[in-house]
């Protein structure tokens, strides 16, 4: 990585650690989300995608806008990777993704800086062909476009939106077409097929005001409060609290919807990372390690004739005998058995729970 020039701003990674990964219940529980755990190595997600940015001289320390009630150990984690310097914006509310990116924005001393929005849970396996990806973006943001980063699919993916890539616009870099939505299995297909059509991976780069004019123009409303909001914000030590009463009228939206799907100047750099938003439990069986049958186990596991299952026990020991295709998770009080290629629906049981 090449350090930056004098008078170009450093890029601002800015780290989303609002969501509550209920794809991944049991093992995901609202006081400790995903992006806490360690699921894919020894590190937690969090502690991962801070670590994409960490002693690259063209970076600065991270802002990470997070849920107030998971302040205490995001900040552990982060010193524990090596990151006492990062700010944390302590949302008083969760409002997705838009207002969040605001949030960010307003608190930036160089509105001229990039931010590189990341959401926390993310696996990217090949870092190097990020930074590249990165580097190969910033001209078009020093001239205000706002990019997202596509990911080359190697399925035909239905838990994913998808972007449909327009005229190039340099190399390696094209105006984006259209923004579709998660397509049905055929769609996805005929997508696959086709080509020129990537994965919507949610990691974007843009100046910081460039999302605000984008926010000026299209979401008046909600750049007006989260700006009341910061403007009323307490700030203790390196934390940052908007006025939980302001900001409380915030619209929620995502940055899909609210900003990239309307914005003029969007552009897509079609990238190749080992890149998984590691969603549900069939996602995370794919990116850990194997064992020769096609396991992936964590804990004390006996698998006798078994293949191709995942088996999770944070406590008492799993056998499994003679069986094929199951994702089975332990922890705490909890214990999930379900088939793969139906871990999306660990949502019936999640929204079951809310009800009870």
């Amino acid at each position: 990585m090449t350090s930056a020039e004098p008078d170009t701003p450093l890029i601002i990674p800015v780290i989303l650690s609002g969501g509550s990964g209920t794809r991944l219940w049991p093992l995901s529980q609202p006081e400790k989300p995903k992006q806490l755990l360690a699921l894919t190595a020894d590190d937690s997600m969090i502690q991962l995608t801070a670590k994409r940015t960490i002693g690259k001289a063209s970076f600065a320390s991270p802002l990470v806008v997070a849920n107030a009630r998971h302040a205490e150990i995001i900040w552990a984690q982060l010193e524990q990777a090596g990151e006492p310097r990062a700010r944390l914006i302590l949302e008083p509310a969760g409002r997705n993704t838009a207002p969040a990116i605001a949030l960010a924005a307003l608190a930036v001393d160089d509105p001229a800086a990039p931010l590189l929005v990341m959401p926390s849970d993310h696996v990217i396996e090949n870092v190097d062909a990020f930074h590249a990806a990165i580097q190969n973006a910033l001209p078009l943001v020093r001239e205000g476009w706002l990019v997202t980063f596509g990911i080359t699919p190697d399925a035909p993916e239905t838990g994913y939106g998808y972007i449909r890539i327009g005229e190039m616009l340099a190399s390696g870099i094209h105006q984006v077409e259209r923004f579709i939505e998660k397509p049905d299995t055929q769609s996805a297909k005929n997508m696959l097929a086709e080509g020129g059509y990537v994965w919507n991976a949610g990691i974007f780069l843009f100046r910081a005001d460039a999302y605000l004019e984008a926010l000026a123009q299209h979401q008046p409303e909600m750049l007006s409060v989260a700006k009341t909001a910061m403007d009323a914000a307490q700030k203790e030590g390196p934390h940052i609290i908007p006025d939980a009463t302001k900001f409380a009228a915030c619209p929620s939206d995502s940055i899909d919807y609210a900003v990239m799907e309307r914005a003029a100047q969007v552009a897509v750099v079609p990238v190749s990372m080992g890149w998984s938003d590691v969603g549900c439990w069939d996602s995370l069986h794919a990116v850990k390690e194997r064992d020769e049958h096609g396991n992936a186990c964590h804990g004390e596991v006996i698998a006798i004739e078994t293949r191709n299952c995942l088996i999770h026990s944070d406590g008492p020991r799993i056998s499994m005998v003679g069986v094929e295709d199951l994702i089975v998770v332990a922890t705490g009080n909890d214990i999930l058995i379900l088939p793969r290629g139906r871990s999306q629906e660990v949502r019936k049981v999640t929204d079951t729970l809310k009800k009870d």
